[in-house]
């Protein structure tokens, strides 16, 4: 009799276990608060994020972006090339505008609507509508982004980023390295200070990866005893797909098919003509293994 107690009370306690568990992911809690020009986003009481959409900023961006060790894996005016503002989307050569770098005045994303659409639960769902734009010149483009977080495990972090870039007019970008979606490491996680950058093939550094397509890029480092980083993913149905990857070993990484143009010439788009873009960001513990970031990235690629 003991011994089949002892058996059933086991089973008990793991099914328990399991339950807590399974509640306790069910119960996690992704709130956001609009103050001022950003947008702060708490994952259950760990900041996640901010979403910052300033007048006086070249375009909206994400900072700081913090791993799940509370530590942040982006980085923001680096001095290496300062104008990198960690998680961002813009471009260089829009009509003669720069929405990338350098003065406001030579073209500038302008943030006309932020909205929280949900929030409170277990994902958190805003949407952003911009305006491209420079002095004594028409707006090129005007853009309407999605933002969807969702935290799958305590471990992972997730950002879901959706935008849809519509043509106001004949549009030519000349070719440019500084284009679309774009990731800005910490440099205590790149490769130049012992860090990793991994694509789907398992080309790394700079040298592997750089002009090379793949569906997704990871990067992550060891700081303490700890690891962590953050993987950019394209899905298949985005234009270019899989788009060339233009990648340093000082941090920086985006794919950005606007650096390779068919013919070496610039890539050209009617007035009123849509492109329709989704990317997925995992911030994560471990590495791009232990994160099964091929995993995950097959779950992205089949959803639609």
């Amino acid at each position: 009799m003991e011994k089949i107690f002892g058996n059933k009370m086991k089973k008990t306690i793991i099914i328990c276990l399991l339950l807590v568990s399974v509640m306790g992911f069910s119960q996690t809690k992704i709130t956001a608060v609009k103050v001022g020009d950003r947008i702060d986003v708490i994952v259950n009481k760990f900041f996640f994020t901010s979403y910052l959409f300033a007048k006086n900023e070249k375009y909206p961006f994400f900072y700081p972006v913090n791993g799940p060790s509370g530590a942040g894996v982006t980085s923001m005016r680096n001095g290496i090339w300062p104008h990198h503002s960690s998680l961002f989307f813009g471009s260089d050569d829009v009509n003669g505008g720069n929405y990338w770098n350098k003065a406001l005045s030579g073209g500038q994303i302008v943030s006309t609507r932020e909205e929280i659409v949900e929030n409170n639960g277990p994902r958190l769902v805003i949407e952003n509508d911009c305006i491209w734009k420079r002095p004594d010149a028409p707006a090129p483009i005007q853009d309407f982004r999605k933002i969807t977080i969702t935290a799958p495990t305590k471990d992972v972090f997730q950002i879901d980023f959706e935008v849809t870039m519509e043509m106001l007019m004949d549009v030519s970008i000349a070719k440019t390295n500084h284009s679309l979606f774009s990731g800005r490491m910490d440099p205590s996680l790149s490769v130049d200070f012992g860090g990793t950058m991994i694509d789907a093939d398992g080309a790394q550094g700079e040298k592997g990866t750089y002009g090379k397509p793949s569906p997704w890029i990871d990067c992550y480092g060891k700081r303490g005893d700890k690891i962590e980083g953050m993987a950019i993913m394209q899905h298949p149905s985005n234009n270019w797909y899989p788009a060339p990857w233009f990648t340093r070993d000082y941090g920086f990484f985006s794919p950005t098919p606007l650096n390779w143009p068919k013919d070496d010439k610039a890539t050209l788009f009617k007035k009123g003509e849509k492109i329709h873009l989704k990317y997925r960001v995992l911030v994560h513990s471990g590495t791009h293994e232990t994160a099964n970031i091929a995993g995950e990235f097959k779950k992205f690629a089949a959803e639609k």
